[in-house]
């Protein structure tokens, strides 16, 4: 019985990365419970081909313990010549009643946010990711978002 279970794992596993033929590049890393405000997440990109085109989105775990409706975000991107490219994002990570946006069973739930579209890479890249979140009429930015527990990147070949 415990061979016939392990095939049927195996054999789920397979058809569930199986699936995922878009993927060239999913990365995660863990933050801790809380993501410091000073905390950068870096991704090192694999070299691509660039005669093809990629999306390219920023993926987030978070759990209940998420206090805020939407999430900022600065992603940089390192070019191969020292030049870097940096966006301000801003993110709806709740519905209006308070509960998560994103897709999970439990209060653990996995964004896929949209980053940029129709991307060429010309040699090794490296992404920078870090949050900027900041409570309603204070200055100084969240210390610890609590509630976000691992970050990822991750780039999409155009069909």
């Amino acid at each position: 019985m415990r061979i016939k279970n392990s095939a049927l794992l195996l054999l789920v596993v397979i058809l569930l990365f199986s699936c995922d033929k878009k993927r060239v590049f999913d990365q995660y890393q863990s933050v801790g419970n809380a993501w410091h405000k000073d905390s950068v997440v870096t991704f090192d990109l694999p070299e691509l081909d660039s005669t093809k085109r990629y999306n390219l989105f920023v993926n987030l775990r978070d759990n209940n313990n998420y206090k805020f409706n939407n999430l900022f975000l600065i992603v940089a991107i390192e070019m191969p010549n020292g030049f870097t490219k940096v966006d301000t994002l801003e993110y709806q990570m709740a519905n209006p009643d308070g509960s998560l946006l994103g897709d999970g069973f439990s209060d653990i739930k996995e964004s896929k946010l949209f980053y940029k579209e129709k991307v060429r890479f010309r040699g090794k890249y490296k992404v920078h990711i870090k949050q900027a979140v900041r409570e309603s009429g204070k200055i100084p930015g969240v210390t610890a978002l609590d509630g976000i527990t691992d970050v990822g990147f991750r780039i999409e070949k155009l069909d």
